[in-house]
């Protein structure tokens, strides 16, 4: 890896980064907050059956996603760089696919036919397309910039980023993707396809800004060994520090993904106000904007692993008060679960630099650097992540007798059990992502700056 004389790295990198993310999000958040209400409530699938298609995907994901990082390790870099060419190869197709999946069109058509097109389109969109732009956006961190405290910032963005699409997703489709029929808030699958449209028409503009105001300063060379893949799983199960960061972006995600997807139940359904529920998703992101400003001198005086660990355990503190007060206003929900939010925010903001430290820690103990092999099998885990909370709500929502595409409501037992999972479930998550974090990912403060100043010590030899 080689450092190129062009424009120093700024807040151009930074910004656009950011709409990276941001492009990306428009079409994640969208999946894990409204896709299992549209296919329960709009097309009438069980919320187990959503929840189960989701995961088997996954399966799909274990050979597309470590296809993609071999792809890209491999891929020959151009003049815009090695990873960059592939936002604008994939950002039209991965847009498509997403917007497909809310065909409100079928939803008159025989269950047969919705589930095999749900599954279809789900699979085309996260499984192949989503894969294909995610992992080389992702792996382009590393070509941006060789330092580390830039690299931070680049993760403080693109957190930012995807807090800005959850803010717009969150706040704005609420409030217009529902009917009130009868004093009951039903979905209405048709605006539920525009609103789609509309989110991966910003998608495909976000993807262009990020193409544009990004620059790739490292040269990656190409990767030309051949192709090993028992190679690869040994080096996988003996790498702790990536097993570790695996295992805690699923809890992660587990916590962050089953909020969103119980938020489209829980104010509807046990609150009866959808209004709330469009505030209370602008409220949870403003932990984000808030800690973004501090997160990184936190995180250089504490550590990255030990500033995420406090964090889970205030997070899982705040639910648990939350699952046994019982609280009544949706208001006081909202804000509490907010507060909640703060324990997951500081993971959230430095996560991105922490799978870099895994990388710079690869290198350092193997003498190879594979950025897009490593953060493929990352961005697995995260997809991973995703379906088991998409697993967990939707077989818990089915084993408390949720009733789909009722438009009489839902009895009390069912909402007082749709509470319970909206905070019980968080809690453990924040639990799980402690015991990880402290137990099993390896890359405290001190070892970090290690791994740092061996790698500079091998680029100045070179």
């Amino acid at each position: 890896m080689q450092e190129t004389q062009i424009r120093p790295f700024g807040i151009r990198d930074k910004v656009g980064y950011m709409f990276g993310d941001f492009a990306n999000d428009f079409t994640f958040i969208l999946a894990s907050m409204i896709m299992m209400k549209f296919y329960t409530d709009v097309m009438g699938v069980s919320a187990g059956l959503v929840g189960v298609l989701m995961m088997t995907a996954r399966f799909v994901d274990a050979f597309t996603d470590v296809a993609m990082g071999q792809i890209v390790d491999r891929s020959k870099p151009t003049k815009a760089g090695k990873f960059k060419p592939w936002l604008l190869r994939i950002c039209g197709p991965v847009a498509v696919a997403s917007f497909l999946i809310y065909g409100s069109w079928f939803a008159n058509m025989p269950m047969v036919f919705k589930i095999v097109y749900m599954f279809v389109t789900y699979i085309l969109w996260g499984s192949v397309f989503y894969t294909g732009v995610n992992i080389p956006y992702g792996s382009m961190a590393s070509a941006i910039s060789a330092d580390p405290k830039d690299r931070a910032s680049l993760s403080t963005f693109r957190t930012i980023g995807a807090s800005l699409a959850g803010l717009v997703t969150g706040v704005i489709l609420p409030l217009v993707v529902y009917d009130n029929v009868n004093g009951v808030q039903i979905l209405n699958g048709g605006k539920v396809t525009v609103a789609a449209g509309i989110c991966s028409v910003l998608a495909i503009i976000c993807y262009l800004l990020c193409y544009n105001m990004c620059t790739e300063r490292v040269k990656v060379e190409q990767k030309v060994e051949k192709f090993d893949l028992v190679k690869l799983l040994k080096g996988l199960v003996t790498n702790k520090a990536l097993i570790g960061i695996v295992i805690a972006s699923i809890c992660m995600l587990l916590v962050q993904l089953t909020s969103q997807t119980m938020t489209g139940f829980v104010y509807p359904d046990y609150f009866g106000n959808v209004q709330v529920q469009a505030v209370a998703s602008m409220l949870s992101m403003i932990p984000t904007f808030v800690l973004a400003a501090i997160v990184g001198t936190l995180s250089m005086k504490f550590g990255r692993k030990e500033l995420a660990i406090g964090g889970s355990l205030f997070g899982a503190a705040v639910y648990a008060v939350m699952f046994f007060m019982q609280i009544k206003n949706a208001w006081l929900f909202a804000i509490m679960n907010a507060v909640a939010f703060c324990g997951l925010a500081f993971f959230s903001l430095i996560c991105w630099a922490m799978i870099t430290d895994v990388i710079d820690d690869t290198e350092v103990r193997t003498g190879v650097r594979s950025d897009g092999e490593i953060y493929s099998i990352y961005s697995f885990a995260r997809k991973m992540g995703q379906a088991a909370s998409s697993g967990v709500a939707g077989g818990l929502l089915t084993a408390i007798g949720y009733v789909s595409g009722s438009t009489v409501g839902q009895s009390a037992q069912v909402a007082q059990g749709i509470y319970n999972l909206s905070c019980g479930v968080p809690a453990i998550g924040f639990v799980l992502l402690a015991i990880t974090l402290a137990f099993l990912y390896p890359l405290n403060k001190k070892r970090v700056n290690e791994n740092v100043k061996a790698l500079a010590a091998k680029r100045n030899a070179k």
